[in-house]
């Protein structure tokens, strides 16, 4: 997947750019807070209908605008979003309007690398869930369907144990229609992210010792109730308790992908170089998972599968701080190879982006110039370098 030019009117702190890109590197250099970010974000929304970072679509519109508009030209379809304050989002794919956008997901393929990250090690659970959701719902459409079933099954049953909290009793009935729709989500999900976590773990940790050049043995695990119970069974013996608990106990909501560093919790062991070399190359491994996995699960009317072959985009938003010289060279050699696809990287220091676009930088070749660009940022405007 490349994405060939970018359009951008009233979109956080960008009041209006046109850029277009190269095929491989697209390096943006300026201070903190000039619209480095802001730019990968309006990328990001093309491929996942939202941003990676404010989820009130009002709040990501310029303050001075009414509405924002943000349009991707890439080599399979044209992708647009337009924001309006008060009204329903619009996104477009190729001339289609979407009835229900998570038809998008899995479309354009796109992993982003940002300091964000580090919630993974640092908040709860839902975090490391919200990261397997993320990458195997843009492979697989019916994993999305599960999961969205699940949590509005999920949200009403929560609802009704609240409801008769104080009678100390709940009709059973009610429950059971629940429960009995709840069920076959729940293993559709269960299933789908043992079978990704098993089959990730070897690419995350050949990746991981890749960048730090040493056997440190990181690992993930996939903890969930359903490795040994019926979830049936569960919900009907566990009913009283919710009810006094007020919510559901027991199913994959509850589900935890735990990080290690050996036996060790990396969030107690591992330094921050450790760690974010750990957050790395969980992404990279994502980036890896996705090229080499077909969509599932149908597409929109009209429309052609995604590629199994096709590389995912990948935005790499400051990922420099708190890594030795050594990592940083390591993860460079990683990513400029033909195993990654069109790259977006932002940094404050120049030294960096010059040692990644030079390699791929050759005066005599016809097509240096489509292999690499650099932009320089300041106040939402966008100059090429």
């Amino acid at each position: 997947m490349v994405l060939r030019e970018l359009h951008i009117i009233g979109f956080k702190n960008i009041r209006e750019a046109s850029l277009s890109f190269a095929d491989k590197l697209n390096c943006f250099v300026g201070f903190n807070g000039q619209g480095k970010t802001n730019l990968l974000d309006a990328i990001y929304y093309l491929s996942f209908t939202k941003s990676a970072f404010n989820p009130l679509d009002s709040q990501n519109i310029r303050h001075e605008d009414d509405f924002a508009m943000i349009q991707g030209e890439y080599d399979e379809a044209q992708v647009t979003c337009a924001i309006r304050r008060g009204g329903k989002k619009q996104f477009r794919y190729g001339k289609t309007d979407y009835k229900r956008l998570i038809e998008h997901i899995g479309k354009i393929p796109l992993v982003m690398v940002s300091p964000e990250d580090g919630q993974l090690i640092a908040e709860g659970s839902d975090e490391r869930r919200r990261f397997m959701d993320i990458v195997i719902g843009q492979t697989d459409r019916l994993y999305l369907e599960h999961l969205s079933s699940y949590n509005a099954l999920l949200k009403q049953r929560n609802a009704l144990l609240k409801q008769y909290a104080d009678s100390s009793t709940v009709p059973d009935d009610l429950l059971e229609v629940m429960e009995m729709q709840m069920v076959p989500h729940a293993q559709y999900i269960f299933d789908r992210r043992e079978a990704f976590v098993t089959g990730f773990v070897p690419v995350f940790a050949k990746l991981y010792n890749t960048i730090a050049e040493v056997e440190e043995q990181p690992r993930l695990i996939y903890r969930s109730q359903l490795h040994d119970r019926d979830l049936t069974e569960a919900l009907v013996r566990t009913r009283q308790r919710d009810l006094i608990l007020g919510w559901t106990s027991q199913g994959v909501h509850k589900d935890e992908l735990e990080m290690y560093l050996g036996e060790y919790p990396l969030r107690r062991v591992g330094s921050q170089g450790q760690q974010k070399t750990y957050l790395i190359a969980m992404k990279l491994a994502q980036a890896l998972f996705l090229s080499n996995h077909q969509p599932e699960g149908g597409q929109p009317d009209g429309d052609q599968p995604r590629l199994a072959d096709n590389k995912p985009i990948l935005l790499l938003d400051d990922i420099f701080d708190k890594l030795d010289a050594e990592r940083v060279s390591r993860i460079i050699n990683l990513v400029r190879s033909d195993a990654f696809g069109q790259i977006f990287l932002t940094d404050t220091d120049r030294q960096h982006l010059t040692e990644i676009v030079q390699p791929h930088t050759d005066s005599t070749s016809p097509n240096s110039e489509a292999l690499s660009k650099v932009f320089y940022v300041s106040g939402g405007d966008f100059r090429a370098g």
